[in-house]
């Protein structure tokens, strides 16, 4: 299968009217999309899309909604997909609001993220594995450099959604990572990434933040555990030659601060946190172990 979505760069400042389209809503953005990934596809990459069907929520997402250990959005649409009539030859599937404009709860958005200048539409590719192969080496050339959405298909998403849409593109899943950690590490939290990047594409390894003067992090087990450093343990690790109780203050405040940025972004990105009192006596490595 290939995972992917149509990314709404939005003007600054603006929100969608709307969180999600009716079934015929998404239906028609459905159509547009597949025939614009046709075009994308060039030629022999073509032949082998044919062979798959495309699934597409109808409704925008926080990018990092979309990027979740097991990847929930996409395992949600191919749960949907499983369960959607069987028809001869490749399908164009989208799932949309009910009559009343709500859309089911494994489908819909959290309305804390809202607010980003950056909205995504999940879709997916499924078919047979040598296709999909095929079509996901074939996008992950292609869309980075020209996966520009066709102006109707952007003008359908932006009256649909009723949002002022600058750019719409497609991405895949990959793509969206490798731009979450661009743009994570021009915030100054690139440091934070590889664990992230563990969780997404390797769930079953091991990754470490330790990288002073960040707080100490390790993922394992499918979940991160932090270093919960008490005053005396911070200034042992982070500023053992320290003796100003103002400066200690100051920077253990500082540091706290920054832990508890840490595990906000972790948990949007739908990890657990589990916190690991560390003391001035305690090997913190060992404590996280």
């Amino acid at each position: 299968m290939v995972r992917g979505a149509l990314a709404l760069e939005l003007v600054p400042g603006s929100q969608p009217g709307r969180a999600a389209l009716r079934q015929t809503e998404a239906g028609a953005l459905a159509e547009r999309v597949g025939r614009d990934l046709a075009t994308l596809a060039g030629d022999v990459a073509a032949r082998d899309l044919a062979a798959l069907d495309l699934v597409l929520a109808g409704a925008h997402y926080d990018p990092a909604e979309m990027l979740r250990p097991g990847w929930p959005l996409h395992r949600r649409l191919e749960e949907l997909h499983a369960r959607a009539p069987q028809a001869a030859g490749p399908r164009v599937i989208a799932f949309g609001a009910d009559a009343e404009g709500v859309v089911p709860l494994p489908l819909r958005a959290e309305l804390e993220l809202h607010g980003g200048p950056l909205r995504v539409v999940p879709f997916l590719l499924v078919g047979p594995a040598a296709q999909a192969t095929a079509v996901a080496e074939a996008f992950e050339h292609a869309l980075l450099e020209r996966g520009m959405a066709g102006a109707d298909t952007a003008l359908t998403a932006q009256d649909s959604f009723e949002a002022k849409v600058e750019h719409a593109r497609y991405l895949t899943a990959y793509d969206l990572a490798a731009m979450m950690a661009l743009q994570y590490r021009h915030v100054g939290l690139g440091a934070l990434w590889p664990l992230l990047e563990t969780a997404l594409l390797a769930p079953d390894e091991d990754a470490w933040l330790d990288a002073p003067p960040e707080p100490l992090l390790r993922y394992v087990d499918g979940a991160v555990r932090i270093a919960a450093f008490d005053r005396a343990g911070w200034q042992h690790r982070y500023a053992p030659d320290e003796r100003d109780p103002v400066r200690i203050d100051r920077g253990f405040a500082h540091f706290e601060a920054r832990q508890r940025q840490l595990v906000a972004i972790l948990k949007v990105h739908g990890l657990d946190v589990h916190g690991v009192p560390c003391s001035a006596t305690a090997d913190p490595r060992e404590a996280l172990g």
